[in-house]
């Protein structure tokens, strides 16, 4: 009789235990850990991220000028640890600048994309005269008789105007209600814009009022009066001196004594 020994079966290990890493992974991945930890401390303090040019699109050349001279106080700071809100306020804060987003272009240009503010009519008070967008945000001032082909909004004489303010009360309904015109590719043709006791006057270089009521539907009712235009004659051709479309069903055209800038 032969003696044998009896072999047990071997214990397989948890599974648990079989997906856990090897000491020598762990301290690789520590080690790289480490490492990409001391890279971004050396990019976000040292000048190897450093802005060294800004580049701006969107904007005309005056505008992008303007803008990267606000933000020449970001060169030499790490794209890496840039602050781009603060980017983005600081370009926003022009006049002229209706919103702005930035990229980082690394290693070392900073990219920022305006939208910029457009210029739809000029606001005069006394001698002062300013640009306005169709937002009626105040974008510049500029010399009386500049942009002859833009229409006029007046104000009192002694108005304080702010570039980059926001027009206020009647001045600041006139500027919104020439959005309508600027849209139906008509501003061009307006020569003043007033709002009087609440109601909208918009005069056209052909010496022809037109009479909206007050500044609602103003789309409405230029697209109403844009139809009867095509039918009547200029005021020195013998035309009506107004057209009256503050109720767009029952446009009125005729000549008073109201007519006058």
């Amino acid at each position: 009789m032969t003696n044998g020994v009896l072999s047990l079966p071997r214990r397989r290990p948890p599974a648990l235990v079989r997906v856990l890493p090897s000491g020598r992974a762990l301290l690789i991945a520590v080690a790289v850990l480490a490492s990409a930890a001391t890279l971004y401390a050396i990019a976000r303090e040292t000048s190897m991220f450093a802005i060294r040019k800004v580049e701006v699109t969107g904007a005309p050349p005056p505008l992008a000028k303007e803008v990267d001279g606000v933000l020449s106080r970001f060169e030499g700071r790490s794209l890496v640890s840039l602050n781009g809100a603060a980017v983005v306020a600081t370009v926003e804060n022009l006049p002229g600048v209706i919103s702005a987003t930035y990229d980082r272009a690394f290693p070392h240009r900073l990219t920022v994309r305006v939208v910029p503010e457009r210029a739809d009519a000029v606001l005069r008070t006394g001698v002062s005269a300013w640009l306005v967008s169709a937002r009626g945000r105040v974008v510049a001032s500029v010399g009386r008789g500049r942009y002859p082909a833009l229409p006029r909004i007046w104000l009192p004489p002694g108005v304080q105007i702010k570039p980059g303010a926001f027009l206020a009360d009647d001045a600041g309904a006139a500027a919104r209600a020439l959005r309508s015109f600027v849209a139906a590719g008509f501003s061009r043709r307006a020569l003043w814009a007033r709002i009087r006791d609440g109601q909208l006057t918009v005069a056209l270089r052909s010496g022809l009022e037109l009479r909206f009521g007050n500044a609602t539907d103003v789309a409405l009712k230029l697209a109403v009066a844009q139809k009867i235009l095509t039918t009547l004659p200029p005021p020195r051709a013998g035309g009506p001196q107004y057209l009256d479309v503050s109720v767009p069903e029952r446009p009125v055209a005729g000549s008073d004594s109201q007519v006058g800038g």
